[in-house]
């Protein structure tokens, strides 16, 4: 095999962490070679096109698009910031043969900063640092360039890598620049920097085709469709080919369309060639990590390497009283095909069925990322409940081992202490803080996966949302210790009917509540706190009694709190190990997972005797 340099192509990955303003930055480039007309009016973030992207604001799902530039064809992949989705980064940086890697001017290189850049190395990816957001007041631009330094002197594995040129830009105002003294245009400097020092993908034009599946999608119309960069030869409309799976049995399939990107989408062609990025309809019944080739000559490439899944949680039918009134979705058939077939995309998800016929194990890469799951399911029409996630431990020479993370959290420094004191009951320990004289100080802790569990809610209610917590994955250490609960009991309905006004006021006498006056109650409902430890049981559906003294119903309804209202995240968070969270297409409610209240006295006096 000869392999040669296309010069044709340069196929670009943008890595950063999250909010550096990667995606806006393409916005810019995307601007910048002039595919919209004058007159078009354009959103802000274009390839954050999943909903729940633009309502959460940041990359969930990596994408492709591509810009013509001097007679070179610029393929440019967009990647998640959040270390939740760090598997998108490991799957479409083999498409890559260099990456921009954004930094913000303010914040300086972040946790995600130095995880996807030692992606990036790994797989041999020429970097151009971009300096992003230098048009704000509180940039810091020479300390962000002796961090960004540091951070690549860190984690280079040999001297090459130590060369790499940075540009200065603002993604919201459309510029780069090579120098920072410079005065800024346009961006057409990034776009030049991109030809000059990322190189050109290396394939054998002249070999068999050969392409490694690196990302699925799916159209109505012409079904699967595969998406990756080839590797050797040239795709032609109507190839026979053939699928490498995990056994490496060749599967035939034939090369129904083809398509190579362009702009913000898919453009039919008639063939593709070797370096390029380009998607085939027709192959079914693939998943991330085949390998396409051609019938004649097939060879299997080397699957895709994505790290561990560190937080699993149950997946279950929906079992509780109300079960069938918000969704169309309920067997425990259609919701493990459901999620068998996520697989097929979510590369760092793990499915395995239990013990309990109704019940399935799903890990993930973290809290939200399986929340982004869940709720992409519940949108769809589905009902199910799902247990409190927890940290997965294995087994290394006879040791348990659990995941870890460096948080990072910026904080108003009256906080500092009682997160302190916080994370340390979490078994979190304090390894560097950041104190420039400014309102805010920088935090850092190592601390098991399962210390952070309900952290998140814990961190916005102490600091009034001020503080904000980025998090670093680290290697696995020896499973120690006990983390502290931070939370009381709750308050659980006895008795099925409709939530009262007089019952709601003696809830909120021992807590806060989560119901409104005619909320549908039923029988192991979680309603409320308890401001004490352990559980309060009470009748929710429980009428005043009638006497000759009159009162206003209307003074009644004054002295009730607002209830308090979980969003998914808040909801995971909260619940025990003996509760679940119902989930349906309307409503999140909260539950025992044993609804009758004798039982679960019963099985708590029986683990007491223990």
């Amino acid at each position: 095999m000869t392999l040669s340099k296309q010069q044709q192509f340069r196929n670009v990955a943008i890595v950063a962490h999250v909010d550096h303003g990667k995606t806006t930055l393409i916005d810019a480039m995307l601007g910048f070679s002039k595919i919209f007309r004058e007159n078009q009016v354009v959103q802000e973030q274009i390839m954050d096109s999943n909903p729940q992207e633009r309502e959460r604001g940041i990359t969930i799902l990596a994408k492709n698009t591509a810009i013509e530039y001097h007679g070179v064809t610029l393929n440019i992949i967009d990647t998640p910031g959040h270390v939740d989705f760090s598997g998108e980064v490991e799957r479409v940086v083999n498409m890559a043969d260099g990456c921009l890697l954004v930094v913000d001017a303010v914040e300086g290189p972040m946790p995600q900063t130095r995880y996807v850049l030692k992606v990036a190395m790994e797989k041999g990816l020429r970097p151009v640092v971009v300096v992003n957001k230098i048009d704000r007041d509180a940039a810091r631009i020479e300390p962000t360039i002796e961090a960004i330094n540091d951070l690549f002197l860190d984690l280079a594995t040999d001297a090459d890598q130590l060369d790499f040129p940075i540009l200065f830009a603002s993604g919201k105002q459309a510029f780069a620049i090579a120098d920072s003294s410079e005065t800024p245009t346009d961006m057409a400097p990034l776009f030049q920097a991109i030809l000059e020092y990322i190189p050109p993908p290396l394939a054998d034009p002249d070999g068999a085709f050969q392409m490694l599946v690196t990302a699925l999608d799916y159209d109505s119309h012409l079904g699967q469709i595969v998406i990756g960069r080839i590797s050797r030869g040239t795709v032609r409309q109507g190839d026979p080919l053939v699928i490498l799976g995990q056994n490496q049995v060749p599967v035939p399939c034939k090369a129904d369309h083809l398509f190579r990107f362009r702009d913000l989408g898919r453009h039919p062609v008639e063939s593709a060639d070797a370096g390029d990025i380009c998607a085939i309809s027709g192959v079914k019944n693939v998943t991330i990590g085949d390998t396409i080739a051609a019938a004649t000559d097939p060879e299997a490439l080397e699957r895709i390497s994505i790290e561990d899944p560190t937080v699993k949680m149950t997946f279950g039918v929906n079992t509780s009283p109300l079960s069938g009134r918000d969704g169309k979705y309920a067997t425990s058939r259609v919701m493990w095909d459901r999620l068998r077939k996520e697989l097929q995309t979510n590369v760092s998800l793990a499915v395995e069925r239990t013990e309990n016929a109704n019940e399935f194990t799903v890990s993930g890469r973290g809290e939200l990322h399986l929340s982004v799951l869940i709720e992409e399911i519940r949108r769809e029409g589905w009902e199910f409940e799902v247990s409190k996630p927890e940290a997965i431990t294995r087994e290394i020479d006879g040791k348990t081992y659990e995941p870890y993370e460096k948080v990072t959290i910026d904080t108003p420094r009256e906080y500092v202490g009682s997160l302190t004191e916080e994370m340390a009951s979490r078994l979190g320990q304090m390894q560097e803080i950041e104190d420039d004289g400014s309102e805010h100080v920088r935090v850092a802790f190592t601390i098991p996966t399962r210390g952070l569990i309900g952290f998140r809610s814990v961190l916005l209610r102490s600091t009034r949302g001020s503080a904000i917590m980025n998090s670093e994955l680290l290697d696995p250490r020896p499973l120690q210790g006990r983390v502290k609960s931070t939370r009381f009991g709750s308050t659980v309905a006895t008795e099925a009917g409709t939530a009262l006004t007089y019952g709601i006021r003696n809830a909120q006498e021992r807590g806060q509540t989560f119901i409104t006056p005619q909320a549908p109650i039923y029988g192991g409902m979680i309603i409320g706190t308890h401001n004490r430890d352990g559980d309060l049981n009470l009748n929710i559906c429980k009428e005043r009694k009638q006497t000759n003294i009159r009162s206003s119903t209307a003074e009644v309804i004054e002295r009730l709190e607002p209830p308090t209202k979980f969003s998914l995240e808040e909801a995971l968070d909260f619940i025990a190990n003996d509760e679940l969270a119902e989930i349906t297409p309307t409503n999140v409610r909260l539950r025992k997972k044993v609804l009758d209240a004798g039982a679960r006295y019963r099985i708590a006096r029986s683990q007491s005797k223990r």
